[in-house]
């Protein structure tokens, strides 16, 4: 087995897969397309409300989170397309874990932004 690259190679190569997938998530899915969007807004949103620089970076790393499970969420149901388009229970499970997952993130937003606002 040829040993894979090392050192500043290995992170460039790193830099470049990871921009290709995001490129195909923007491409290829709606949900993170919108919760791009939803970042963009919100963090602007953001730095307009009376919150401390602490507060403000929490709120924007929560809907980082999002963004971060959306990409593991949209990867999953790739490879579950991959093994085939018939309906197996395992499957269902993982695309529904999966999308649990990003509703957590989404829930946890909420709880956040609501927490920093409300208090």
């Amino acid at each position: 087995m040829k040993p894979g690259a090392t050192g500043i190679t290995r992170i460039i190569n790193a830099a470049g897969y990871s921009v290709q997938g995001l490129k195909a998530a923007w491409i290829n899915e709606a949900a993170f397309r919108q919760e791009s969007v939803l970042l963009v807004l919100m963090t602007a949103i953001s730095f307009f409300l009376p919150v401390t620089g602490v507060e403000r970076v929490i709120m924007i790393a929560s809907l980082l989170l999002v963004m971060i499970v959306e990409l593991i969420n949209s990867a999953i149901e790739a490879v579950v397309d991959r093994i085939g388009p018939e309906h197996h229970e395992l499957s269902g499970r993982a695309k529904d874990i999966g999308s649990a997952a990003v509703f957590v993130a989404m829930a946890l937003v909420v709880v956040v932004w609501g927490g920093i606002l409300i208090s």
